[in-house]
């Protein structure tokens, strides 16, 4: 199963997140993607995509994500595995990491199966489209209140993922 990771990140906190992901997965650098440096049809070079995405303004996706996100929706990704993860603040606790649950809906009508919640213990919001209330949709993490958090919860999240490839 061959692993790519596409992520987009305008301040480098996603871009580094991605990074961590890829070594926890032993994901090679040449398939660590930056959506606004590559195009939509490279996702068919691989079995699972892990996808990430930072959450701006008043909860919308890093801007390299809306084009790259549209031209994967017309794709039949049947057969492949999708697993989000997000940065986001949060004291933005009516839209924390809301870009997690935007790339889910955008892309859950693809054929793709979702692999990766992620238990919503120990995050602090009101409301986020990437929450259900009891799970996230993915892995969601605050470098900005809680970095001493990231390390512990790439390692859970990666070791899960693995499970589920």
């Amino acid at each position: 199963m061959k692993t790519g990771i596409f992520y987009g990140s305008a301040t480098g906190t996603t871009a580094d997140i991605a990074r961590r992901i890829g070594r926890l997965l032993d994901v090679a650098d040449k398939d660590i993607h930056d959506v606004g440096e590559t195009t939509p049809d490279k996702v068919a070079d691989y079995d699972t995509l892990v996808i990430g995405s930072s959450t701006w303004g008043d909860g919308a996706l890093e801007d390299d994500w809306y084009d790259f996100v549209a031209g994967m929706q017309p794709l039949d990704l049947g057969g492949k595995k999708i697993a989000i993860f997000g940065c986001g603040d949060e004291t933005m606790s009516d839209t924390f990491c809301n870009a997690v649950g935007i790339l889910y809906e955008r892309l859950r009508d693809t054929g793709a199966t979702f692999i990766g919640e992620f238990p919503a213990t120990g995050y602090h919001f009101d409301k986020s489209e990437a929450s259900d209330g009891a799970t996230m949709r993915g892995l969601v993490l605050d470098e900005v209140n809680h970095p001493e958090l990231t390390a512990t919860r790439l390692r859970d999240w990666t070791d899960q993922l693995k499970k589920e490839m």
